[in-house]
């Protein structure tokens, strides 16, 4: 199974092929790698013992970042993710990014922000839209009419718990002038915006 995986100069970790989301634009739709990745389809889910062996194979020396990203979303395995980035912020004080759709604290039914704390220096919550009801429809939750608001509710108790937020919006997908009206919302919650190159 591919756990471990080069993208640019960061390594990935593929903890999970599960999500409550079924994003229209999902790369996992049209492809089954990423970067120099081999197959992220997983034939199961690895134990935090699984990953942290993985790590043996690279030389940590190359990468500049370590990013919980792969074919699924990272927060549904959060105690893998807990201990693996653990063991790698003392193994090799490497700074951690979380990849995120922002559904955390609705996957588990409570704040899980402050588990984070101290592990993880950056989240990278995707925006994707400013306006809800386009939102919801881009996303495809299984919590319908949820997973806009508590995705901003997340960003906001991510800051200052997390040093790093960033809201993400994929270019070409959305008009100049609602980029605009991400990059207020992000002002108004604490965060910084950035529209990522699209990948397709």
């Amino acid at each position: 199974m591919e756990l471990l995986y080069k993208v640019h100069n960061n390594l990935y970790v593929n903890l999970t092929n599960r999500c409550p989301y079924a994003c229209t634009f999902c790369l996992r739709q049209t492809r089954d790698q990423m970067g120099e990745s081999g197959r992220l389809w997983l034939e199961r889910e690895p134990s935090a013992e699984e990953v942290i062996a993985e790590f043996e194979k690279f030389d940590m020396t190359q990468y500049h970042e370590v990013v919980f990203c792969g074919f699924g979303e990272p927060m549904m395995a959060l105690d893998v993710l807990l201990k693996v980035a653990a063991f790698v912020k003392q193994t090799y004080q490497k700074p951690i990014r979380i990849n995120t759709n922002g559904a955390g604290n609705l996957i588990y039914g409570r704040n899980v922000v402050p588990e984070l704390k101290g592990l993880v220096d950056c989240v990278s919550i995707s925006l994707n839209h400013p306006d809800k009801e386009q939102y919801e429809e881009l996303v495809r939750s299984n919590y319908k009419g949820q997973s806009y608001d508590a995705m901003l509710a997340f960003a906001r108790e991510c800051v200052g718990v997390i040093p790093k937020v960033v809201l993400t919006t994929v270019a070409t997908t959305i008009s100049a002038e609602e980029e605009e009206r991400c990059r207020a919302i992000c002002d108004e919650i604490g965060a910084e915006y950035r529209i990522r190159p699209w990948e397709g």
